[in-house]
């Protein structure tokens, strides 16, 4: 018993001046571990008369007892100890600035799109988009535009082989859309996407580019409803003081044809070389849907008509913003697309 109580006083004592977990796993291992002090108690019982075992081993079990829940009490202690001055040590200074985090933005082209698409959808237009690759039919055929025609001399490239290309304006989208609408009317859609020409690249050419299309099919629909749908546009895309105005086009897809001037944003009208002393800057092309087109998409041209527009996104966005170059858009230059966060 001298020996129990011999170790029961050295392993209190281990355990009060542990000062880390460390520490006091060592003590531990050292008393109730397998070859440990207490565990080599127990076998001391061999040696013990029969009568003395009873006491002795309840005697171990009572010091093992009592030294478990002593570490256990410590441990509970050091752990405390130690987060208290991992939390001192790792302390944040809230009066320190926080870290910058970089947020993106809208494309340019992005914002007009959609600020084009929310226009038409609040005056009852579906906004429709397909394919890039389109059937050389859809893309030109239907737009009254045969095999042979010189409207094609602009337009005929980038075939990825004899029957389709890449598309060279939406208008192929209308063509499909007239087609599975016939003959339900009426008809009114906007069609946005990327087109892609045989053309120069300049300030203010792209071998790509972005188109909206419209059209709007129905009965007794004039040019006047189309100027009214223009003219609205305009005001709310450059400022409810511009003006548009028609002159006289060709398109093989419609007829009558115009081409569509807003007021000069430079000079509101008053002529500068921006708009070469007009004081009118193009920015699309309309007209009614040739009865040819109605014909081809199972409509009757004697009992309906409509009118169609296409108006060039980048172009509406130089203007709208006064960027001098369609290159800007596709340079994928941070310091240009930063520019456009207020827009959106």
């Amino acid at each position: 018993m001298e020996q129990i109580n011999t170790i029961r006083t050295q392993a209190l004592e281990c355990v009060s001046k542990a000062q880390t977990l460390s520490e006091l796993n060592d003590a531990r291992v050292r008393y109730l571990g397998k070859k440990g002090e207490i565990q080599a108690l127990m076998k001391e019982m061999k040696s013990l008369p029969k009568e003395e075992k009873p006491a002795f081993g309840a005697a171990v079990n009572e010091l093992k007892q009592e030294v478990s829940q002593v570490i256990e009490e410590r441990k509970i202690e050091l752990e405390e100890l130690e987060m208290n001055k991992k939390i001192e040590n790792e302390k944040i200074d809230i009066s320190l600035p926080g870290r910058q985090f970089k947020l993106g933005n809208k494309h340019p082209l992005r914002i007009v799109q959609e600020e084009l698409e929310d226009l038409f959808v609040g005056l009852g237009y579906q906004v429709i988009e397909g394919n890039d690759i389109v059937n050389d039919e859809y893309c030109f055929e239907r737009a009254n535009i045969p095999k042979d025609h010189p409207a094609r001399a602009m337009q005929d490239s980038l075939y990825i082989d004899p029957e389709w290309l890449l598309r060279t304006h939406t208008t192929a989208i209308q063509m499909a859309v007239l087609e599975e609408s016939a003959p339900k009317l009426p008809i009114k859609v906007v069609c946005p996407g990327k087109v892609y020409r045989r053309d120069d690249d300049d300030a203010t050419h792209s071998h790509q580019f972005m188109q909206m299309e419209g059209l709007v099919i129905a009965e007794k629909v004039t040019l006047a409803d189309l100027k009214g749908t223009l003219e609205f546009m305009a005001k709310k895309l450059f400022g409810e003081d511009k003006k548009i105005r028609f002159r006289p086009s060709y398109f093989p897809f419609t007829e009558p044809s115009v081409e569509v001037d807003v007021t000069c944003h430079i000079c509101n009208g008053k002529g500068c070389p921006t708009c070469k002393g007009t004081g009118w800057i193009e920015i699309l092309g309309a007209g009614e849907v040739h009865p040819n087109v109605l014909k081809m998409a199972g409509y009757d041209p004697e009992k309906c008509n409509g009118f169609a527009f296409g108006v060039g996104i980048e172009r509406v966005a130089m203007l709208k913003y006064g960027i001098d170059d369609i290159r800007h858009f596709y340079t994928n230059d941070q310091r240009f697309n930063d520019q456009f966060k207020r827009y959106e």
